[in-house]
């Protein structure tokens, strides 16, 4: 019998789950067992497949818009990207209970484009068109308040109504570095514009593209665990090619797994998104340990200690 090839695995830590994910299921959870089922989800509650089923098993139902929610005096939960201030007025219009999921990391952003637009300033909001997040954070103000720059061309061109008057905020999901080019064209382009007090990128991004720099120069190929839908794990996947792995590879689940990408290696990375529960991972590491002798390193390059309360009505009702 053939021995297996020996594969070295590192392990980046930290990996999956930020404090604001896991509060939006919590809220979800809680709410089943508050309210009974059905509870209703605008959206998907996190980019994760995995844990969406796994809520629906449980009497979770997810709709794409309001209009969608029948009549009801069950709960309707707003995701945790974050939704235009149109949608919770229309929720109270129709007398729907709300429970709120957005992260409170995005609500910061909320607040900063709000306080930015009473003080007479154009905000230009770096971000992915069509995310989720990016269309919470232009819907909490009219059209027009907001300019979405993507790239640093977009920092370029961008022509604001007064550049004595401009602000910027950024969707939390980004990578670090391609952000910080653009804002340093901004702040070349516009020395006056005004930039939040603490980055807006929240620290599980940070902390999760911070682990897979020092890995990936380390090993043959990455995985990342997560779902392609979801910005903050294809930024992931983005960062270790930059920092050097041959191949970063997004996957949902173990079954992905294309093995032929994998021929010959010796080195392996392994991290997951911020919606990608820890469950996942292992069951890549099972895959792997099937077909490889495995030794997997742990590479740990911050400590998470962030914890993020539930909303009050929710609260109340687990105490």
């Amino acid at each position: 019998m053939n021995a297996k090839p020996k594969l070295e695995i590192r392990l980046c830590a930290p990996r999956g789950f930020c404090a604001g994910v896991d509060r939006a299921i919590q809220i979800v959870e809680e709410a089943l067992v508050r309210f009974g089922a059905p509870v209703y989800v605008r959206h998907e509650i996190v980019h994760n497949r995995y844990v969406v089923e796994a809520l629906k098993a449980k009497g979770a139902v997810f709709v794409e818009e309001l209009e969608d929610i029948p009549e009801t005096g069950q709960p309707v939960i707003f995701s945790a990207h974050g939704v235009p201030k149109n949608v919770p007025e229309a929720a109270r219009a129709r007398n729907l209970t709300i429970l709120d999921a957005t992260c409170p990391l995005v609500s910061k952003v909320h607040k900063e484009a709000v306080l930015h637009h009473r003080r007479g300033r154009h905000i230009v909001l770096v971000g992915h068109a069509g995310h989720p997040e990016v269309e919470g954070t232009m819907g909490q103000l009219a059209d027009g308040a907001v300019t979405l720059v993507e790239t640093v061309a977009d920092a370029k061109g961008f022509q604001p109504p007064n550049p004595e008057r401009l602000a910027w905020i950024t969707q939390t999901t980004l990578s670090i570095d391609d952000t910080a080019d653009i804002i340093a064209v901004l702040r070349q382009r516009f020395p006056a514009i005004v930039g939040p007090h603490k980055d807006d990128i929240c620290y599980a991004t940070t902390n999760r593209q911070e682990a897979v720099k020092a890995v990936a120069p380390r090993v043959d190929r990455m995985i990342v665990v997560g779902a392609p839908n979801s910005s903050n794990s294809q930024r992931l996947r983005e960062v270790a090619e930059r920092a050097g792995c041959a191949r970063a590879i997004l996957i949902q689940r173990a079954v992905d797994i294309a093995w032929d990408e994998f021929s010959g290696i010796g080195s392996l990375g392994i991290t997951a998104g911020a919606s990608a529960p820890e469950a996942l991972v292992d069951e890549v590491i099972e895959a792997f340990a099937a077909r490889y002798d495995i030794n997997v390193e742990l590479v740990r390059t911050a400590n998470e200690d962030v914890t993020f309360m539930l909303p009050r009505s929710l609260r109340d009702a687990v105490a």
